[in-house]
């Protein structure tokens, strides 16, 4: 299931939320860097593999790529630009003051087939279940080849925002949320305090 947005990405559009005024340049991902790297003395790799499409897409949008400054990137393996892990740390919502990874994993038919991308943080979220599985209409039906990794970034950004109870992954806390708002901040803030909820302990982030 997914929250029953416009695409493509008009969430984000629509927040009433200014826009972050500062954005961090995602500068030396790829080729730059390992060439950087080359040059204080390391041995350049031996040549690889002719490069897949999705590939030299995912290429293009590192070297262009502008995160806002409540998110940060990061590569496990800096010679697999496929798959990365993505920390959003919130500065206002339920959330603020926390900080969650989501693993993103690029196919080789990216652009033609929506990332995979999953929550590692345990979160009380309507639309992320405990398991991580997010719940976002461009990484699902809506998906379209000119969406591209930010779409997505900024997608998970406006659930923190603005979460939606109205299609939600977890029942529970989107059930707290439709009826009782101030009750679902309270649960929230002790999940992030590292609480129990309904038998579930979370992690302490704040």
């Amino acid at each position: 299931q997914a929250p029953d947005l416009p695409t493509p990405h008009p969430r984000t559009r629509q927040c009433r939320c200014p826009l972050p005024k500062k954005m961090i340049k995602i500068f030396g991902v790829g080729r730059g860097k390992r060439a950087e790297e080359a040059k204080d003395g390391e041995a350049e790799a031996p040549a690889a593999k002719k490069k897949q499409p999705g590939e030299i897409r995912m290429q293009k949008e590192l070297d262009e790529m502008e995160l806002p400054p409540q998110c940060q990137i990061h590569f496990p393996d800096k010679n697999n630009l496929m798959n990365f892990q993505i920390t959003i740390s919130p500065d206002e919502g339920f959330w603020k003051g926390a900080a969650y990874t989501f693993v993103f994993n690029v196919a080789a038919l990216y652009p033609h087939e929506a990332p995979k991308v999953k929550c590692e943080t345990k979160i009380y979220h309507p639309n992320i279940d405990l398991q991580g599985n997010v719940c976002l209409n461009i990484l699902r039906e809506d998906w379209k080849p000119v969406l591209s990794i930010s779409s997505v970034v900024y997608g998970l950004l406006y659930l923190f925002l603005e979460p939606n109870p109205g299609d939600p992954l977890n029942h529970e806390a989107a059930e707290v949320l439709r009826n009782n708002r101030a009750e679902f901040g309270r649960i929230v803030a002790r999940s992030l305090r590292g609480g129990a909820i309904a038998g579930h302990v979370f992690p302490k982030l704040v």
